[in-house]
């Protein structure tokens, strides 16, 4: 049984160093050299700490989702095709998100006629619902549009792990970049020159 009990901790001590190796190797990728979406898995939002960028990958792996509008009206990604897209998966419980929302709505305020803002929010049922985001949303001012993610389908095509997590998406549906944490008046600014160009 000893024996055992060693072999084991010796298989989780190794284990431990390989992610530990793997962690810093990705610490020393570049912004912007990382490809394709987030893991598929659904977490807490982020700490507002500074995080990757990542480039696109074809158009071809872009995955299309399903949303609720505030009509309850069933919206796809690919209905917005045409325009390039501002993709944001948020929630009224994070603070990160809530930080980012001012600039996204003056964003939205100068370039929603070139740009489609699709601010989709994690509606679990418990901490936000339908109501409670609606209810946010008009306290706040917002006037971008907000989708609703009521069955998570959204969240777990596009591997939402931490929130605010922001998608670039061309017109014609290529993955440009993404951000995984809150965006700053900066980002905002060179993520609609990005989609405008």
């Amino acid at each position: 049984m000893k024996m055992m009990l060693s072999r084991l901790s010796v298989a989780l001590i190794a284990l431990l160093l390989l992610l530990a190796a793997v962690a810093c190797d990705a610490d020393k990728t570049p912004a912007g050299d990382q490809q394709g979406p987030a893991p598929v898995t659904q977490g807490e939002p982020s700490a507002g700490a500074p995080a990757p960028e990542t480039a696109a990958p074809s158009v071809s792996s872009l995955p299309d989702f399903e949303v609720l509008d505030k009509d309850g009206n069933t919206v796809k990604l690919s209905d917005f095709y045409g325009k390039p897209i501002l993709l944001n998966f948020w929630a009224t419980w994070c603070p990160p998100c809530k930080a980012e929302m001012p600039d996204l709505q003056e964003a939205y305020e100068t370039y929603g006629d070139e740009v489609c803002f699709v601010m989709v929010n994690l509606t679990d049922g418990s901490r936000d619902t339908v109501e409670v985001v609606k209810t946010f949303v008009a306290d706040n001012g917002y006037t971008f549009p907000v989708y609703f993610d009521t069955q998570s389908s959204a969240a777990m095509a596009y591997g939402i792990y931490s929130i605010p997590t922001t998608f670039l998406i061309s017109a014609d549906g290529a993955l440009l970049k993404s951000k995984s944490g809150m965006m700053t008046a900066n980002e905002v600014e060179a993520a609609m020159k990005l989609l405008t160009e």
